[in-house]
């Protein structure tokens, strides 16, 4: 039988799911609407999310050095900034969920190459998932850009290596603070070379700066907290509600369209994440 989850560590993993949201939402606003350009947004991201986590770490309970390091920091550089590019493309919905299918087909991947076997409704899912991917990716009046889609999946591609090197970390808040902020030099040298056709505007840094500070820093201090009561199943599946809650913010905040295709590929591809991720737990039983 499933264990309970207390109702604090209900509430810490809804607020960090709708924090992760929000970063799709956030960065498609601010690039779709106001005059920012995306590598200022990745730069005052990623300047803010370390600012955030770095006075977490000050003020907690338990002193401890910031933690991380250069590898991890140049994947989560990668992931923002190719994330910020994507956004001037895609929308909020159909981006959050090329990332997120990305991301885990990137870590099961990497468990098959490091000799991992999946059960056969591991592998459904597994066929699943990318067979929506594909579909997402179809010419078609429905189609997202596919300079879009191919910066989302290498976005995706890089958070999934960020997790995969992050698996060992022993504190991971002070692991993600020191990993934003070595990743703050690489975000400001992204700058030089745009430094005659940057663009800001008031809106722009606002959302910026929400995205780094809360959505971002804030949200996995949440999400840590949250994992202290969750199993790791219970871990993986509530992460299937980002892609849709970025859809439906989508929908309700920015006026996207919900189409078929899309509701097609997340039926798809998250359903098929979900047989990979409860696959295990039956393995494990």
């Amino acid at each position: 039988m499933a264990r309970a989850v207390p109702c604090r560590f209900v509430l810490l993993t809804c607020l960090a799911m709708l924090a992760f949201a929000g970063n799709s939402l956030l960065c498609r606003l601010a690039l779709r609407d106001t005059d920012i350009d995306p590598v200022s947004f990745t730069a005052i991201r990623i300047l803010s999310g370390a600012f955030m986590l770095g006075l977490l770490m000050q003020v907690r309970t338990r002193k401890q050095p910031v933690g991380g390091d250069w590898r991890s920091a140049l994947a989560l550089f990668v992931y923002a900034a190719a994330f910020s590019l994507a956004y001037v493309y895609l929308p909020a919905g159909a981006g959050a969920l090329l990332l997120f299918g990305a991301v885990q087909l990137t870590m099961t991947g990497w468990g098959l190459v490091r000799g991992e076997r999946l059960k056969t409704v591991q592998t459904v899912g597994l066929i699943l998932a990318v067979a929506g991917l594909l579909m997402l990716l179809l010419p078609g009046a429905a189609a997202p850009s596919l300079l879009g889609a191919s910066l989302m999946l290498v976005s995706g591609v890089a958070w999934g290596i960020y997790s995969l090197l992050g698996r060992g970390a022993g504190d991971p808040l002070a692991a993600t603070a020191g990993n934003f902020i070595r990743a703050t030099p690489l975000a400001l040298l992204l700058l030089l070379p745009f430094l005659g056709s940057l663009n800001q505007d008031g809106p722009g840094l606002l959302y910026a700066l929400i995205s780094g500070a809360l959505t971002s820093g804030l949200g996995y201090a949440l999400w840590y907290s949250a994992l202290k009561g969750l199993t790791a199943i219970q871990g993986a599946s509530v992460q299937l509600s980002v892609p849709v809650l970025a859809a439906l913010g989508g929908a309700l905040l920015l006026a996207e369209n919900i189409t078929l295709r899309l509701v097609l590929v997340a039926i798809l591809t998250l359903g098929g994440i979900a047989l990979v991720v409860w696959g295990k737990r039956s393995a494990a039983g």
